[in-house]
């Protein structure tokens, strides 16, 4: 690892280091993209994400790259084959929420993607100064979660859909002191 000041989350740990660094706080848009980091997020709930991260190959091949149509046409064969797959998360009610969460994505008229993003804050928010500063919950969070939750979405609740925020790039919350911090 090189020496640039990294948000204190990252650690020494390489898939931590590459994901801040390349993917964390960048604007991510598109409905598959959206609803593999949604998918992840829920997967990660009560686990390390460093888990999801080595999982995450894995996790793309055993749902068909996050395809919500493919996902969504997934069966009970399918949910059979993710229950024995060893790569991935195998937690019963997540896989049934990702294959409920693809066929709820599906019903969405103007996209995953426009209605994630629909909820990101507008104008500049305060860039927290430590760790401490940056929220797990949000205002925007709170009411996208209970929109998804209102469109038939499940494992969405305020902490998961901030974190979704986080990782796509909805909110910057990499601290003052990191490399990628900006503004």
């Amino acid at each position: 690892m090189d020496e640039r000041t990294r948000c204190g989350w990252v650690g020494g740990a390489p898939e931590y280091v590459a994901y801040h660094d390349e993917e964390w706080g960048t604007p991510l848009h598109g409905d598959d993209a959206l609803f593999e980091r949604l998918c992840l997020e829920a997967f990660q709930s009560g686990l390390s994400w460093l888990t999801i991260l080595r999982k995450r190959p894995a996790f793309r091949a055993a749902f068909a790259g996050f395809s919500i149509d493919a996902v969504a046409a997934f069966g009970p064969e399918d949910e059979a084959r993710l229950l024995a797959d060893a790569g991935i998360v195998r937690n019963r009610a997540k896989v049934a929420a990702a294959i409920g969460n693809a066929r709820a994505a599906q019903r969405v008229p103007e996209g995953l993607s426009a209605l994630l993003w629909s909820f990101a804050p507008a104008g500049p928010r305060p860039r927290p100064a430590t760790l401490a500063d940056v929220p797990a919950t949000s205002p925007e969070s709170t009411a996208m979660a209970r929109e998804l939750k209102r469109r038939g979405f499940v494992f969405v609740g305020p902490t998961t859909a901030y974190a979704l925020m986080q990782a796509t790039g909805m909110v910057d919350d990499h601290v003052a002191s990191c490399f990628r911090a900006t503004g």
